[in-house]
């Protein structure tokens, strides 16, 4: 492979490669008009179960699993491979054209909320849950939510994309950020030797964020690195994502928006709870064959 030399000014006249070349590109704005649609309950989710967008869903169900009924939600899928997220109405909820977007049609004026992170905070002091109160305890959940989303683009946008990703394997970039990422697990496996949960002996926002995407290298669902990685090493996060994974609104949440693997585990649209049970791809596949 012959060394690159950067140009003096950098210009945008290929496709760079890999898996999402067809969406990348170095403006903003939308592509094209479109509308999202607007069901019945006042919060209006537009996301993808990639791992930021199942912390939404989680967090949802958990909301509705601890009896929230306002919590009750509309889930539309956004097609990120299609380009779905610079739509124009996509655009108007999250200027960033990246999913989830949140819209709360409760408030006098609707609310749009981007950004998965403000999202689960938002939701968290909507309905008074799945926050500590105390506030050395808020403290260190908002610490490790933050933690969170200022380390995963190391793991996706980093590790993720050179390993599993990329046109081309390069030594040097999986090498740098496969050490960051085991760093990254090895903080998270220390923590968790003393501590049952993020902040302590409470399950919180920070928990439901990091689990998308920690707990799933470790369980081997997104780039199927865990061997590479040696994640079994970490006994801890391991125990902890196994935890996390036993719980009914996680088991739902991470069904929501999600458009690939087994047909039972997909719930493309989510418009109510009974959705779960006849509304996943294989029940709508059988009533296709049967009509």
């Amino acid at each position: 492979m012959s060394e690159y030399t950067p140009p003096k000014v950098w210009k945008w006249d290929k496709e760079s490669g890999g898996k999402f070349a067809n969406i990348n590109r170095p403006i903003a704005g939308p592509t094209h008009d479109k509308e999202l649609p607007v069901g019945k309950h006042p919060l209006q989710l537009y996301s993808l179960a990639t791992p930021n967008g199942v912390k939404v869903t989680v967090m949802l169900e958990e909301l509705l699993e601890l009896g929230h009924k306002g919590a009750e939600y509309d889930a539309y899928l956004i097609n990120i491979q299609e380009g779905d997220q610079f739509g124009s109405g996509f655009v108007d909820v999250n200027p960033n054209s990246k999913i989830p977007a949140l819209m709360d049609h409760s408030t006098k004026t609707p609310t749009r909320v981007f950004e998965s992170g403000s999202i689960l905070l938002y939701l968290a002091e909507k309905f008074g849950a799945l926050l500590p109160t105390d506030p050395s305890k808020r403290t260190e959940a908002l610490n490790w939510l933050f933690w969170q989303m200022g380390s995963a683009p190391y793991l996706g946008g980093g590790f993720g994309h050179f390993y599993a990703y990329a046109p081309m394997k390069i030594e040097y970039c999986i090498d740098r950020f496969s050490m960051e990422v085991k760093r990254q697990l090895d903080v998270l496996d220390r923590h968790l030797a003393d501590n049952e949960y993020f902040a302590g002996d409470e399950y919180s926002i920070a928990d439901i964020a990091i689990w998308p995407w920690y707990g799933a290298v470790v369980a081997n669902t997104v780039y199927e690195a865990a061997e590479f990685l040696d994640t079994a090493s970490y006994k801890n996060v391991n125990r902890w994502t196994n935890m996390i994974a036993k719980r009914p609104a996680v088991q739902r949440g991470r069904k929501v928006n999600r458009a690939w693997g087994e047909p039972s585990s997909q719930l493309h649209e989510r418009h109510d709870a009974s959705d779960f049970e006849l509304r996943t791809q294989d029940k709508l596949e059988t009533e296709d064959q049967s009509s």
